[in-house]
Protein backbone atom coordinates (compact mmCIF):
# COMPACT_ATOMS: atom_id res chain seq x y z
CA UNK A 1 0.00 0.00 0.00
CA UNK A 2 1.62 3.37 -1.26
CA UNK A 3 0.85 6.75 0.82
CA UNK A 4 -0.34 9.92 -0.66
CA UNK A 5 -0.18 12.97 1.98
CA UNK A 6 -2.98 15.47 2.51
CA UNK A 7 -7.19 15.15 2.88
CA UNK A 8 -10.23 17.47 2.15
CA UNK A 9 -11.17 18.90 5.29
CA UNK A 10 -14.05 20.82 4.98
CA UNK A 11 -16.51 18.28 6.55
CA UNK A 12 -16.59 20.44 9.69
CA UNK A 13 -18.97 22.75 7.82
CA UNK A 14 -21.50 19.46 8.19
CA UNK A 15 -22.21 20.53 11.98
CA UNK A 16 -21.03 23.68 12.50
CA UNK A 17 -23.99 24.76 9.77
CA UNK A 18 -26.16 23.09 12.17
CA UNK A 19 -25.28 24.64 15.16
CA UNK A 20 -24.70 27.37 14.28
CA UNK A 21 -28.34 27.73 13.30
CA UNK A 22 -28.89 25.46 16.74
CA UNK A 23 -27.55 28.69 18.67
CA UNK A 24 -30.03 31.02 17.34
CA UNK A 25 -33.00 28.68 18.64
CA UNK A 26 -30.80 28.67 22.07
CA UNK A 27 -30.75 32.29 22.34
CA UNK A 28 -35.26 32.13 22.90
CA UNK A 29 -33.66 29.43 26.18
CA UNK A 30 -31.02 31.32 28.15
CA UNK A 31 -31.00 28.89 31.09
CA UNK A 32 -30.79 25.40 30.08
CA UNK A 33 -28.44 24.48 32.56
CA UNK A 34 -26.49 21.99 30.34
CA UNK A 35 -23.09 20.87 31.68
CA UNK A 36 -19.16 21.18 29.69
CA UNK A 37 -18.06 17.79 28.24
CA UNK A 38 -17.51 14.75 30.56
CA UNK A 39 -15.49 11.75 30.40
CA UNK A 40 -18.73 9.34 30.20
CA UNK A 41 -19.82 11.15 26.98
CA UNK A 42 -15.71 10.82 25.76
CA UNK A 43 -15.84 7.29 26.73
CA UNK A 44 -19.21 6.73 24.61
CA UNK A 45 -18.28 8.49 21.57
CA UNK A 46 -14.79 6.91 22.06
CA UNK A 47 -16.53 3.45 21.68
CA UNK A 48 -18.70 4.73 19.16
CA UNK A 49 -15.43 5.61 16.49
CA UNK A 50 -13.84 2.04 17.40
CA UNK A 51 -16.81 0.39 15.95
CA UNK A 52 -16.89 2.42 12.58
CA UNK A 53 -13.19 2.19 12.57
CA UNK A 54 -13.64 -1.70 12.62
CA UNK A 55 -16.23 -1.01 9.67
CA UNK A 56 -14.31 0.98 7.69
CA UNK A 57 -11.39 -1.41 8.61
CA UNK A 58 -13.25 -4.43 7.10
CA UNK A 59 -14.88 -2.97 3.73
CA UNK A 60 -11.11 -1.42 2.77
CA UNK A 61 -9.80 -5.04 3.07
CA UNK A 62 -13.27 -7.43 1.82
CA UNK A 63 -15.53 -4.62 -0.10
CA UNK A 64 -17.32 -3.04 -1.04
CA UNK A 65 -15.02 -0.24 -1.50
CA UNK A 66 -18.05 2.46 -1.81
CA UNK A 67 -20.73 1.53 0.48
CA UNK A 68 -23.08 1.93 -2.45
CA UNK A 69 -21.42 -1.11 -4.36
CA UNK A 70 -23.17 -3.45 -0.89
CA UNK A 71 -26.74 -2.17 -2.19
CA UNK A 72 -29.33 -4.53 -3.37
CA UNK A 73 -29.30 -4.98 -7.19
CA UNK A 74 -32.31 -2.54 -8.17
CA UNK A 75 -30.76 -0.21 -5.17
CA UNK A 76 -27.45 -0.27 -6.84
CA UNK A 77 -28.67 0.90 -10.38
CA UNK A 78 -30.89 3.41 -8.54
CA UNK A 79 -28.43 4.46 -6.83
CA UNK A 80 -25.18 4.96 -9.76
CA UNK A 81 -28.06 6.12 -12.27
CA UNK A 82 -28.11 9.35 -9.57
CA UNK A 83 -24.84 9.86 -9.30
CA UNK A 84 -23.74 9.31 -12.81
CA UNK A 85 -26.75 12.27 -13.67
CA UNK A 86 -25.06 14.57 -11.17
CA UNK A 87 -26.51 14.00 -7.83
CA UNK A 88 -25.30 13.66 -4.64
CA UNK A 89 -26.33 10.43 -2.53
CA UNK A 90 -26.45 10.60 1.53
CA UNK A 91 -27.21 8.24 3.96
CA UNK A 92 -27.40 8.84 7.57
CA UNK A 93 -25.90 6.08 10.01
CA UNK A 94 -26.23 7.52 13.43
CA UNK A 95 -29.66 6.97 14.23
CA UNK A 96 -30.98 4.99 17.55
CA UNK A 97 -33.93 2.55 17.49
CA UNK A 98 -36.60 5.48 17.47
CA UNK A 99 -34.94 6.67 14.18
CA UNK A 100 -33.15 9.32 16.01
CA UNK A 101 -29.69 11.28 16.39
CA UNK A 102 -27.70 8.60 18.20
CA UNK A 103 -27.21 9.62 21.95
CA UNK A 104 -24.34 9.55 24.26
CA UNK A 105 -24.74 10.49 27.65
CA UNK A 106 -24.40 14.60 28.15
CA UNK A 107 -24.00 14.77 23.98
CA UNK A 108 -24.95 13.48 20.98
CA UNK A 109 -23.11 11.83 17.97
CA UNK A 110 -24.18 12.77 14.36
CA UNK A 111 -23.17 10.05 11.83
CA UNK A 112 -23.18 10.89 7.91
CA UNK A 113 -21.68 10.20 4.98
CA UNK A 114 -22.01 10.44 0.89
CA UNK A 115 -20.81 10.09 -2.97
CA UNK A 116 -20.76 12.09 -5.39
CA UNK A 117 -19.29 11.38 -8.88
CA UNK A 118 -16.70 13.63 -10.55
CA UNK A 119 -17.09 12.88 -14.48
CA UNK A 120 -13.91 13.38 -17.43
CA UNK A 121 -11.07 13.53 -14.77
CA UNK A 122 -8.84 11.32 -12.89
CA UNK A 123 -8.25 10.37 -9.35
CA UNK A 124 -5.11 12.71 -8.94
CA UNK A 125 -6.69 15.25 -10.25
CA UNK A 126 -9.16 14.96 -7.73
CA UNK A 127 -6.23 14.64 -5.44
CA UNK A 128 -5.11 17.74 -6.59
CA UNK A 129 -7.48 19.63 -5.29
CA UNK A 130 -7.90 18.21 -1.84
CA UNK A 131 -4.80 18.35 -1.05
CA UNK A 132 -4.41 22.17 -2.11
CA UNK A 133 -5.03 23.47 1.62
CA UNK A 134 -3.64 27.16 1.06
CA UNK A 135 -6.97 27.38 -1.26
CA UNK A 136 -9.70 25.96 0.54
CA UNK A 137 -10.87 29.21 1.86
CA UNK A 138 -11.91 29.63 -1.81
CA UNK A 139 -13.80 26.31 -2.46
CA UNK A 140 -15.19 25.81 0.66
CA UNK A 141 -16.30 29.35 0.99
CA UNK A 142 -17.90 30.91 3.16
CA UNK A 143 -17.35 28.19 5.98
CA UNK A 144 -13.48 27.93 5.65
CA UNK A 145 -11.84 30.94 6.37
CA UNK A 146 -8.21 30.02 7.33
CA UNK A 147 -5.98 26.75 6.43
CA UNK A 148 -2.41 26.21 6.56
CA UNK A 149 -0.71 22.83 7.10
CA UNK A 150 1.41 23.15 10.12
CA UNK A 151 3.84 19.91 10.07
CA UNK A 152 4.47 16.82 7.30
CA UNK A 153 6.31 14.04 8.03
CA UNK A 154 5.77 12.35 4.59
CA UNK A 155 2.27 11.16 4.74
CA UNK A 156 1.31 12.16 8.13
CA UNK A 157 0.87 15.54 9.16
CA UNK A 158 -0.79 18.82 11.33
CA UNK A 159 -3.26 20.99 9.29
CA UNK A 160 -5.17 23.82 11.02
CA UNK A 161 -8.58 24.58 9.95
CA UNK A 162 -10.92 27.87 10.99
CA UNK A 163 -14.85 28.03 10.35
CA UNK A 164 -16.78 30.23 10.08
CA UNK A 165 -20.54 30.30 10.53
CA UNK A 166 -23.10 33.32 10.73
CA UNK A 167 -26.54 32.73 11.47
CA UNK A 168 -28.24 34.63 13.56
CA UNK A 169 -25.26 34.52 15.74
CA UNK A 170 -21.31 34.06 14.95
CA UNK A 171 -19.32 30.73 15.57
CA UNK A 172 -16.11 30.33 14.76
CA UNK A 173 -13.82 27.36 15.65
CA UNK A 174 -10.40 26.73 15.59
CA UNK A 175 -9.47 23.15 14.72
CA UNK A 176 -6.23 21.25 14.42
CA UNK A 177 -5.94 17.82 12.72
CA UNK A 178 -4.18 14.59 12.12
CA UNK A 179 -4.20 13.28 8.91
CA UNK A 180 -3.30 10.42 6.78
CA UNK A 181 -3.65 10.02 3.29
CA UNK A 182 -3.48 6.32 1.77
CA UNK A 183 -3.08 5.55 -1.97
CA UNK A 184 -4.72 1.73 -2.38
CA UNK A 185 -4.01 0.85 -6.24
CA UNK A 186 -3.55 3.13 -9.24
CA UNK A 187 -7.66 4.18 -9.25
CA UNK A 188 -8.40 4.07 -5.50
CA UNK A 189 -7.11 6.10 -2.39
CA UNK A 190 -8.15 6.50 1.30
CA UNK A 191 -7.65 9.31 4.65
CA UNK A 192 -8.05 8.72 7.69
CA UNK A 193 -8.42 12.34 9.62
CA UNK A 194 -9.00 13.04 13.88
CA UNK A 195 -9.35 16.56 14.78
CA UNK A 196 -7.24 16.89 17.54
CA UNK A 197 -7.91 19.88 18.95
CA UNK A 198 -11.33 22.13 18.34
CA UNK A 199 -11.37 25.62 20.28
CA UNK A 200 -14.70 27.94 19.82
CA UNK A 201 -13.28 31.65 19.76
CA UNK A 202 -15.29 33.63 22.30
CA UNK A 203 -16.37 37.02 21.19
CA UNK A 204 -15.90 36.39 17.39
CA UNK A 205 -17.26 39.65 16.48
CA UNK A 206 -15.65 41.86 18.51
CA UNK A 207 -12.71 43.36 19.63
CA UNK A 208 -12.04 40.75 22.16
CA UNK A 209 -11.43 37.64 20.52
CA UNK A 210 -10.14 34.47 22.54
CA UNK A 211 -10.62 30.80 22.28
CA UNK A 212 -12.62 29.10 25.28
CA UNK A 213 -11.12 25.98 26.90
CA UNK A 214 -11.64 22.67 24.71
CA UNK A 215 -14.37 21.00 25.83
CA UNK A 216 -15.69 24.15 28.10
CA UNK A 217 -17.35 26.26 25.25
CA UNK A 218 -20.98 25.74 24.06
CA UNK A 219 -21.08 22.65 22.48
CA UNK A 220 -21.08 23.37 19.06
CA UNK A 221 -18.49 20.70 18.04
CA UNK A 222 -16.84 18.29 20.69
CA UNK A 223 -14.89 15.90 18.44
CA UNK A 224 -14.85 14.95 14.99
CA UNK A 225 -13.58 12.04 12.79
CA UNK A 226 -13.47 11.70 8.93
CA UNK A 227 -12.85 9.25 6.59
CA UNK A 228 -12.51 9.88 2.78
CA UNK A 229 -12.79 7.15 0.11
CA UNK A 230 -11.94 8.11 -4.13
CA UNK A 231 -12.35 5.57 -6.67
CA UNK A 232 -11.84 6.24 -10.47
CA UNK A 233 -14.17 4.25 -12.81
CA UNK A 234 -16.82 4.70 -15.23
CA UNK A 235 -15.30 7.52 -16.53
CA UNK A 236 -14.59 9.96 -13.80
CA UNK A 237 -13.70 9.61 -10.30
CA UNK A 238 -16.60 9.22 -7.24
CA UNK A 239 -15.64 10.90 -3.92
CA UNK A 240 -17.26 9.26 -0.78
CA UNK A 241 -16.93 11.10 2.76
CA UNK A 242 -18.29 10.10 5.92
CA UNK A 243 -18.06 12.34 9.10
CA UNK A 244 -18.88 11.37 12.63
CA UNK A 245 -18.79 13.98 15.54
CA UNK A 246 -19.81 14.69 18.57
CA UNK A 247 -22.04 17.80 20.12
CA UNK A 248 -23.72 18.52 23.38
CA UNK A 249 -27.15 16.73 23.79
CA UNK A 250 -30.26 18.09 23.33
CA UNK A 251 -32.24 20.49 26.56
CA UNK A 252 -34.78 18.19 28.21
CA UNK A 253 -38.67 19.18 26.38
CA UNK A 254 -36.93 20.51 23.76
CA UNK A 255 -35.86 17.99 21.75
CA UNK A 256 -38.84 18.65 19.06
CA UNK A 257 -37.79 22.22 18.72
CA UNK A 258 -33.68 21.67 17.97
CA UNK A 259 -33.68 18.02 15.88
CA UNK A 260 -34.24 19.56 12.70
CA UNK A 261 -31.50 22.01 13.25
CA UNK A 262 -29.37 18.53 14.36
CA UNK A 263 -30.35 16.25 11.43
CA UNK A 264 -31.73 18.78 8.17
CA UNK A 265 -28.60 21.10 8.13
CA UNK A 266 -25.91 18.38 8.08
CA UNK A 267 -27.25 16.28 5.50
CA UNK A 268 -27.63 20.27 3.57
CA UNK A 269 -24.59 20.97 4.44
CA UNK A 270 -22.75 17.78 3.33
CA UNK A 271 -24.26 18.01 -0.20
CA UNK A 272 -23.04 21.54 -0.58
CA UNK A 273 -19.43 19.98 0.61
CA UNK A 274 -19.33 17.26 -2.02
CA UNK A 275 -20.79 19.90 -4.80
CA UNK A 276 -17.96 22.25 -4.16
CA UNK A 277 -15.34 19.45 -4.15
CA UNK A 278 -16.69 18.58 -7.76
CA UNK A 279 -16.84 22.17 -8.60
CA UNK A 280 -13.38 23.38 -7.91
CA UNK A 281 -12.13 19.97 -9.85
CA UNK A 282 -13.71 21.16 -12.70
CA UNK A 283 -12.97 24.73 -12.94
CA UNK A 284 -9.13 23.62 -11.82
CA UNK A 285 -9.40 21.23 -14.96
CA UNK A 286 -10.90 23.97 -16.79
CA UNK A 287 -8.44 26.69 -15.93
CA UNK A 288 -4.94 25.11 -14.61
Amino acid sequence: MKFLSGRPHPALAILLAALSSFSGALRYFPALGWFSLREATIQAFAGYVAKTEAQNAQTLRDGPFLWADGLSKNEHASTFAKLQSGEVVLRRLSVDKNGGNQNVPGGMIHDWEGIVFISDVNINEVLKILQDYNHHATYYAPDVTAARIESREGDHFRVFMQFHRKKVVTVVLNTQHDVTYYRDSSTRAHSRSSAIRIAQVEDPDGPHQKEKPPGEDDGFLWRMETWWRLEERDGGVYVQNQVVSLTRDLPTGLGWLIEPFITNIPKETLDFTLQATRKAVLNHKSNP
